[in-house]
């Protein structure tokens, strides 16, 4: 009966740990299988960095222009712009630390940090509006800004609300090794050893040749249990007169399972790096999604740009076009002796100005292009075929008639539920809240239930120089169950003949335990700031979604003024040249209303591009501008945008 309940319990010792060998298959992807067994010591590889624009900038470049439309625009940031890359490599970077986590390792961190497109000519503080160098009064047009690097500059802003990085909380318990380990030796060797008596083997010089192997296996669980099992085994050839077996073979296998109790027990507080790896993932979904967000708003805001600067050109242009034709007919009356000198003069100033706005105009514009080619292009100006080329827009900005302008508290729950940036946050407290549970747990002492299984083995043959120094010529006493080779010994092993085996409880238990007490503080205080800067991000949201509404409500009245005022301005100018026709009036009031008109279409120009730009930014604020301008995630993540 004892024999057999010893096998029984080996075999059920040899199943246990077989399956305990095993990873157990997580739930949210079926497990990998591994077909080569170096698998485990190889790493993916990493592509190298492609700096090739896409395809799509070279199809819609003809004639030496490069005709974009605002989709084409998006696309093409999307596709190329490498602060968008740069974002796009941080997902694979949060799945290492998943698959690091999975393993049992600490977490790297991941970088939350977005960036923002340049502000471009027409960003804040425009100079679309500086007065005009033609005019009735002394004015210059001269910019100031001519080498503002901060116009073609990115900025850089970080979304995490924790206040260090990677991980603000404490490490807590130690995590499992979850991967399995393997670890194996086998050793030959010669000894020679100098014996001070006899009495030990019987020799003054005692030689023995050995050879030693073992193998071990170790493995760790999310309940915290930990397990090692281990083969050793020796053999010894010596001439040793002492010993009954010579040569012989001994071994063991051991089973050691370690369960903590208080600390580092439970599942949750065992995985917590891995549920936090996991939201670290998203948060880099989230981190690339307001990255694009970021980008399609700015895009959008060069875009529109462009197109009031070129809109600015032609109206430079039909200025200095009536510039020259009033100063030919000005020229014609002083030739007649109807005007006087001084109007002569008077219109070649006026002309002289129409030319420095009309070379301020293009000046701004050429800037313009610079910047969108270095937002849309990996290459910049690199490349002679686009360095040269212009860009023409191909959309015409029409500002609706009639339009009904949303509400805060329609609006206001929707950008709650869907912008990045809030939905990050939360998940970047909940991390902390998984953390802070970790660091409680490392107050508890340890107490560690430990088991051990050990089965030995012994064989060999007669050693034929036995001698026993108490009883000369005493035949040497095996015992016939240790005389065999190495499966002799092996069957003993595994028939569990000549068990060892404990059980008991281990417990370190921290007289004082200041740095655990200080990490659990500080963590919940760190906790208590983030969720105080969650709240000052909801506040913040709220505010700058209301600020789009009034901004896009400000807009539209202003470009519905603007339109009245230019209408107005022509009619002025139209009836101040029918009285200089008439000669009731001089070039000089036909200059300054002239002046005044081309002010008013520039400043129609701005607003209606204002428009445009404070509609994308109400998309931005909400969290919407991919959906709004048609654009897939997956198709932004690969960077590939279809047509």
């Amino acid at each position: 009966m004892g024999q057999g309940f010893k096998r029984r319990s080996v075999l059920l010792m040899l199943v246990s740990l077989s399956a305990m060998g095993q990873t157990p298959p997580t739930t949210d992807r079926p497990p990998e299988v591994s077909i080569s067994p170096w698998n485990p010591y190889r790493a993916k590889s990493v592509n190298a960095i492609d700096s090739n624009n896409s395809r799509r900038l070279y199809d819609l470049m003809r004639g030496g222009n490069i005709y974009l439309s605002l989709s084409d625009a998006i696309a093409l940031a999307i596709e190329n712009n490498l602060d968008v890359q740069m974002t796009r490599y941080q997902i694979p970077i949060a799945d290492t630390d998943v698959l690091r986590a999975k393993g049992g390792g600490t977490l790297r961190g991941i970088s939350t940090s977005t960036t923002e497109l340049p502000t471009g000519v027409g960003g804040p503080s425009s100079p679309l509006l500086t007065s005009p160098a033609s005019g009735s009064s002394p004015a210059t047009a001269v910019p100031n800004n001519i080498f503002d690097l901060t116009l073609a500059t990115s900025g850089s802003t970080t979304q995490s609300i924790s206040s260090t990085s990677p991980l603000p909380s404490a490490a807590g318990p130690p995590i499992p090794q979850y991967d399995p380990t393997i670890a194996g030796n086998i050793l030959g060797y010669h000894q020679t050893q100098l014996e001070p008596d006899t009495l030990t083997t019987g020799n003054t010089v005692f030689t023995s040749n050995n050879a030693t192997a073992g193998l071990n296996l170790q493995q760790g669980f999310s309940t915290g249990t930990q397990y090692s099992i281990g083969f050793n085994s020796m053999w010894q050839s010596s001439n040793s007169l002492r010993n009954n077996y010579n040569p012989y073979s001994t071994g063991s296998l051991g089973l050691t399972i370690t369960q903590p109790l208080l600390r580092g027990f439970g599942i949750a507080v065992n995985r917590r790096f891995i549920t936090i790896a996991k939201n670290d993932r998203k948060i880099s979904d989230l981190n690339f999604r307001q990255q694009l967000i970021n980008v399609i708003y700015g895009i959008s805001r060069l875009y529109y740009d462009l197109i009031a600067l070129a809109d600015d050109v032609r109206v430079k242009q039909e200025n200095l076009r009536s510039a020259e034709e009033l100063h030919k007919n000005t020229r014609a009356s002083v030739e007649r002796g109807t005007l006087a000198q001084v109007e002569l003069t008077r219109a070649e100033a006026e002309v002289a100005g129409a030319e420095e706005d009309l070379a301020n105009s293009l000046g701004l514009l050429d800037e313009q292009e610079l910047v969108i080619k270095n937002v849309l292009t990996r290459k910049g100006g690199r490349e002679p075929a686009v360095q040269s080329a212009h860009i023409v827009a191909t959309e015409t900005l029409v500002v609706p008639q009639h339009e009904e302008i949303p509400v805060l508290a329609d609006l206001l729950p929707k950008a709650m539920a869907q912008r990045p940036d809030l939905q990050q946050s939360n998940l970047e407290l909940e991390n902390s809240r998984i953390a802070l549970k970790g660091a409680r747990n490392e107050l508890l002492p340890e107490l560690d239930l430990v088991g051990m299984y050990e089965s030995n083995g012994l064989s060999g043959q007669p050693n034929s120089l036995y001698q026993n120094p108490e009883t000369p010529g005493a035949v040497n006493p095996v015992d016939p169950a240790f005389v065999g080779g190495y499966g002799t010994m092996l069957g003993q092993i595994l028939e569990s003949r000549y068990p060892t085996y404990q059980i008991g409880i281990q417990l370190n238990l921290p007289l004082r335990n200041r740095v655990a007490q200080a990490d659990v503080v500080r963590d919940e205080l760190q906790l208590r700031t983030s969720e105080t800067r969650f709240l000052q991000l909801q506040n913040q949201a709220e505010v700058e979604l209301e600020d789009a509404i009034i901004g896009l409500r400000r807009a539209r009245v202003s470009y519905q003024a603007a339109v009245r005022a230019r209408d107005l301005q022509r009619e002025s100018l139209d009836v101040e040249r029918a009285r200089l026709s008439a000669g009731l009036s001089t070039p000089f009031f036909v200059i300054q209303y002239q002046s005044y008109l081309a002010q008013a279409e520039s400043t129609e120009v701005v607003a209606k591009g204002n428009y445009f730009k404070a509609r994308a930014a109400l998309d931005r604020v909400l969290g919407t501008s991919l959906e709004a301008n048609g654009i897939s995630f997956e198709d932004a993540y690969k960077g590939r945008i279809g047509k």
